[in-house]
């Protein structure tokens, strides 16, 4: 029982990414060029997300300041969810609601990127966080499931919405991650150009 219950859910993820793939795959092209444009322009990337989502924007500001698969000049991005003293003294202070919004009004300029991974759309320190940006003249790219929760009505023309068409937060988040890696791809691909070798073969040894 155990065991098909594993596989099934190695079938179902498959089977999400697979369906999913004509869907999202222009929205995720689109924030990539939102990217690539602040980057470029001498902007930075903000990312923010609760929970496992604020590890998958930690992990996505690494492969931006760091690198994905090939090396790279370093990209100015910069995790929101990281400095716990911050985010704990900010809702400390004020609430809750403010942890990210407070560091976009303090560090977000115009020309500047707002990833959130926002999972349904609904967290109140996410919509907040948005409303920020937008203050600050800021473009945002969300990652969402379902249907976008309040974070989707709030998105600008300029913005960019990656809905996941999914209310199971596990499997949201699979394909948020895949999502990540397919961004993070996707400015390699335009500051670099395409590689000559199959990505398994690249330069990030085991």
């Amino acid at each position: 029982m155990l065991l098909q219950r594993i596989q099934q859910l190695f079938i179902d993820s498959a089977d999400l990414k697979y369906q999913s793939a004509p869907q999202l795959a222009p929205q995720v092209e689109a924030a990539v060029s939102a990217l690539l444009a602040g980057l470029t322009g001498g902007g930075k990337v903000l990312t923010c997300g609760n929970g496992a989502g604020a590890a998958l924007a930690q992990q996505f500001a690494a492969h931006i300041l760091g690198r994905h698969e090939r090396d790279r000049p370093g990209l100015a991005a910069f995790s929101l969810a990281a400095n716990a003293a911050v985010i704990t003294g900010i809702a400390s202070d004020f609430d809750g609601r403010q942890v990210y919004a407070r560091q976009v009004h303090a560090l977000g300029l115009a020309g500047d990127v707002l990833l959130v991974v926002g999972g349904d759309g609904q967290a109140g320190n996410l919509v907040a966080a948005v409303e920020a940006a937008h203050e600050r003249d800021m473009t945002v790219i969300a990652l969402t499931g379902a249907k976008g929760g309040q974070l989707a009505g709030l998105l600008r023309d300029t913005d960019v919405l990656v809905c996941v068409p999914n209310d199971q937060p596990s499997r949201v988040l699979e394909v948020h991650l895949l999502i990540l890696h397919c961004l993070a791809d996707g400015l390699d691909a335009q500051l670099l150009g395409l590689p000559d070798t199959p990505s398994n073969e690249t330069e990030n040894p085991a």
